[in-house]
């Protein structure tokens, strides 16, 4: 089964019919098959980044609760992980959200990304594969 790991940007573009990616995200969101992960992380910066928009926001996590995305909560080894990658790459800088999307990537052995942010997530190098496949 493919698993795709999400990151914020992607989510944000779907909910936000002003956001230049909104189509396209959209339709990636329609068309994608096998696991959609949420981690924890990204979950709460949708949720600040909507907070101007209740409705928006709620329709958010509604998608959540009806399992069209599959929150997974950080584990200790995950928190170890996004330590040492937000050390690693502290001159770049990568946050911790960024870096829990590669911990769960890591920990579901997938290098299916959903992201926008092509910056960070083409020269963080994770341990399971050479480089991350970045989606849409």
């Amino acid at each position: 089964m493919t698993v795709t790991v999400f990151d914020t940007g992607p989510l944000l573009a779907a909910f936000n019919a002003n956001d230049k990616h909104h189509a396209r995200c959209v339709d990636f969101l329609k068309g994608l098959k096998g696991r959609r992960l949420l981690p924890g992380t990204v979950l709460a910066e949708v949720c600040w980044s909507l907070e101007r928009w209740p409705n928006i926001e709620a329709s958010f996590i509604d998608q959540v609760v009806k399992g069209r995305l599959e929150l997974v909560q950080l584990t200790h080894d995950d928190l170890r992980r996004i330590s040492e990658l937000v050390v690693k790459y502290g001159d770049f800088p990568l946050g911790a959200v960024d870096a829990s999307v590669i911990a769960i990537a890591e920990r579901y052995e997938t290098e299916r990304i959903a992201t926008i942010d092509h910056r960070h997530f083409t020269v963080v190098k994770p341990k399971h594969v050479s480089a991350l496949t970045l989606l849409p």
